[in-house]
């Protein structure tokens, strides 16, 4: 069996007559697959990187107290500002403010996953206090986009509407007044 394969495959590599229609055919799809996944990762760590600088920006304010009284639209807006790729930010951003208790470590609570803010009247902000003094803060912000090149590799790790969601993590102190 090896014999006759290993032959088949000399007198394959002999052979100079024909096309290359075969290489083209099976090779070409996955070329551009990787090609477009690449732009799409690319993309997305844009993304990613601007989404991070918009919360780490926007807690700074929280954290150095600059006398800013934020609810959950103002930092929202704040961080949509300071995030400037971001396309359709306004409505595509959620926010959750959660305390962190330090000795117990009794995190947030509910699953970042709850990423829908479509629909602005049925999924209300959740958990969103400034804390106390002293207190450790935690601030989930959850980006949902669409991706670039759906039917591509990368495109297919979507939820089920064709949305990808992406989250940006910070935690501050919160100082005493």
């Amino acid at each position: 069996m090896i014999r006759a394969f290993k032959a088949f495959m000399k007198r394959f590599q002999r052979e100079e007559d024909g096309n290359m229609t075969i290489e083209f055919v099976l090779g070409i799809p996955i070329v551009f697959m990787i090609f477009l996944s690449t732009v799409e990762v690319g993309i997305y760590t844009m993304r990613q990187m601007f989404l991070d600088r918009g919360v780490d920006l926007a807690v700074r304010n929280l954290r150095l107290n600059t006398g800013l009284n934020l609810d959950h639209g103002a930092l929202r807006s704040l961080v949509c500002n300071y995030s400037g790729f971001l396309e359709n930010c306004a409505s595509e951003l959620t926010l959750s403010l959660n305390s962190i208790d330090i000795r117990t470590y009794s995190g947030p609570t509910g699953q970042p996953s709850d990423c829908n803010n479509t629909y602005p009247a049925i999924s209300p902000s959740r958990n969103f206090s400034h804390g106390g003094e002293h207190q450790v803060m935690l601030i989930v912000a959850c980006y949902e986009f669409r991706p670039l090149f759906p039917t591509t590799g990368l495109g297919f790790a979507m939820n089920e509407d064709g949305r990808s969601m992406m989250y940006g993590f910070s935690g501050f102190v919160q100082e005493p007044s």
